[in-house]
């Protein structure tokens, strides 16, 4: 599928001492983008930029998108996550680059959580991600489910949610490398921001991450107090995935599984101790993997 599609840019209202710009792609999703951004909008503790890439935008978003005067950007054609991302970053206007999904309710003061973490941090090496409510899935120890809060906008407990949120905790995590998630703006320039040849995006999270990690990045945390509810994949299941694997593997010598368990001990509860490699074993069966990936 060729990517190469003109990309409209227009800036739109300004926000007076936003602390985040918030890149949202969506792709004719119009119900949860909706929901989306007016939780953005009553949830957070500080005031964002937002900003939206409108894909197609045959269902009435682009329009909605437009009345309601957001920095954007569209394309005729469904472009992908990482044409999306760095169209949307280009517009940018502060220190912050948050990248999350439009089919995510963010939770309230979850940005005052991650803001909480970055002071702590102290510096701008880090890559930090909030906590998924899921209302199914058991595997992913990254994750708080399965808590059924709906599965679309019209069957959304938004008033349950917000009960069980008084009740529940979670401990920060080792391996933030997914949205809901923030990075400095030097660090996303000094990178490269997202590698499009994992189009339509299928991998690109991984990636993302490793290129940090070489940048000097070690601190990849999870924040628990910050929690989003995760409709899940609304729009992933429209299009064929792409061989992210044998493209990890590929560029950087080791599998995608290894970076994610070993590297950034993907789940693990965060302790505060500094991510290392450590070239033993585990390190080369993930370079033999990866090259058996490479020429499959």
């Amino acid at each position: 599928m060729n990517y190469n599609y003109p990309i409209n840019s227009f800036k739109g209202k300004s926000v007076e001492n936003a602390v985040f710009s918030i890149l949202i792609p969506t792709w004719n999703n119009i119900d949860l983008l909706k929901i989306c951004v007016e939780s953005i909008e009553k949830n957070s503790y500080f005031k964002h930029q937002i900003i939206i890439h409108v894909n197609e935008g045959t269902d009435g978003s682009f329009e909605w998108v437009k009345a309601r005067n957001y920095c954007h950007t569209q394309s005729d054609a469904n472009v992908g996550i990482c044409y999306s991302l760095n169209a949307l970053a280009k517009l940018a206007t502060t220190d912050y680059i948050l990248y999350i999904n439009d089919d995510m309710y963010v939770c309230p003061n979850w940005d005052k959580y991650l803001m909480d973490a970055i002071q702590q941090q102290g510096d701008d090496n880090f890559y930090f991600s909030g906590t998924m409510i899921e209302h199914s899935g058991k595997g992913n120890k990254c994750v708080i489910s399965p808590f059924n809060f709906g599965t679309s906008d019209d069957n959304f407990k938004e008033k349950e949610l917000l009960e069980f949120l008084k009740t529940t905790n979670k401990k920060d995590w080792f391996g933030a490398s997914w949205p809901p998630s923030i990075v400095h703006k030097k660090l996303w320039d000094k990178v490269g921001g997202y590698d499009v040849e994992y189009s339509p995006g299928f991998g690109s999270d991984p990636d993302f991450s490793m290129k940090l990690w070489n940048a000097g990045v070690r601190n990849f945390r999870g924040i628990g107090k910050s929690m989003v509810y995760h409709f899940q994949s609304k729009s992933t299941v429209k299009v064929k995935k792409n061989n992210y694997r044998k493209t990890f593997a590929s560029k950087w010598g080791v599998t995608s599984s290894y970076f994610y368990k070993t590297m950034l001990r993907l789940g693990d509860d965060y302790d505060g101790e500094k991510l290392v490699d450590k070239k033993n074993i585990k390190y080369i069966i993930a370079k033999v993997k990866a090259f058996y990936l490479k020429i499959k």
